[in-house]
């Protein structure tokens, strides 16, 4: 079943592939596979959609084949089919939204030579047609613990995770770093969801924290974030102070209630800056194929926004991000 969904996702990739390229002439096109979660999980999968339409709309493409487009994965078992479809409609840039993906990205690009690849979130060695992006995350889950630690009043908070990988414990690790540097007494209590699509565990476990009058939580678990906010809003409506950290793009509207909003801040990732920034140098023949690009706070690639801290938590986020761009501040991935 999840594979006939992603054959259908990509229903219109397929429309015309031949006719298309002869009375157009369209310089470039890229295409994204995404993972586990849809181009509509308000996180990581949205903005790297969000970021390849504004490419394909700056230089006049259309959604479909020669232009921008994307396949939605269901599950793991998608990741390859989808490649191989965006290949066949003739894509020249493909973009794998997550780590989950590099098997299936190396893969394709070992077969495919002449066709561009990137990676998110992970690093594939030996490709000259692969690029590589990664983001510094301990730094604006750094400034996540910075903004908890500044409001908790229990000192108590806690983090929610999707899957344990390499690249979720970044977030788990600067924030852990930036609660203990403001005030290393604050518990920082950690739990881990299993999955980047159960919003239902993800409520479960913010539940269990707001029991435990932890009162600012960071999640950094895809649409399981989802289930972070309703146990928030639930906690609220209920009479309890609580906070959510947003992850990968600005959850404030998340956060959202009728009498108030949860939201406290939102760790951004700007996967979409980095789509965009890869098909502009892909259009131009510039592609690095064969590099690792990494965005980090002070190339504004990462960071957080202010959705309702208080002026002195602000400050103090605002302070810490100088420590870190100017190196006095070094944050640990690990």
């Amino acid at each position: 079943m999840a594979v006939i969904a992603a054959t259908l996702a990509l229903g219109t990739i397929l429309v015309g592939c031949g006719s298309q390229a002869s009375s157009q002439g369209t310089k470039h096109s890229a295409a994204l596979v995404t993972d586990g979660g849809g181009i509509d999980d308000k996180s990581f999968n949205q903005s790297a959609w969000e970021g390849l339409k504004s490419w394909g709309k700056s230089h006049d493409l259309k959604k479909g084949v020669n232009g921008y487009n994307y396949a939605q994965s269901s599950d793991d078992a998608d990741f390859q089919p989808n490649i191989n479809k965006l290949i066949k409609a003739k894509y020249a840039t493909i973009f794998g939204i997550g780590y989950k993906l590099d098997n299936a990205i190396s893969s394709a690009a070992k077969q495919n030579p002449k066709t561009n690849f990137a990676i998110i979130d992970s690093v594939v060695s030996g490709r000259k047609n692969v690029a590589s992006v990664t983001f510094k995350t301990e730094q604006s889950s750094f400034l996540a613990g910075v903004a908890a630690a500044e409001t908790t009043k229990t000192n108590k908070v806690g983090f929610v995770g999707g899957m344990q990988s390499d690249v979720i414990k970044t977030f788990e690790a600067g924030f852990k770093q930036g609660v203990k540097a403001v005030n290393p007494n604050i518990k920082v209590d950690v739990k881990y969801a299993g999955s980047f699509t159960k919003a239902d565990v993800g409520q479960s476990l913010a539940t269990a924290m707001f029991n435990n009058n932890e009162d600012v939580v960071y999640h950094a678990a895809g649409g399981t974030g989802a289930g972070v906010f309703t146990a928030a809003k639930n906690a609220a409506k209920s009479g309890k102070k609580v906070w959510v950290i947003g992850v990968d793009q600005d959850q404030k509207a998340d956060g959202a209630y009728k009498g108030g909003n949860v939201t406290l801040a939102s760790a951004v990732k700007k996967v979409g800056t980095a789509v965009k920034d890869l098909s502009n140098q892909a259009m131009k023949d510039k592609f690095p194929g064969g590099k690792t690009v990494t965005y980090d706070l002070k190339d504004n690639g990462v960071g957080l926004v202010n959705d309702n801290m208080s002026t002195k938590a602000w400050k103090a986020v605002q302070s810490y991000q100088q420590k870190i761009e100017n190196g006095t501040i070094k944050v640990s991935p690990k």
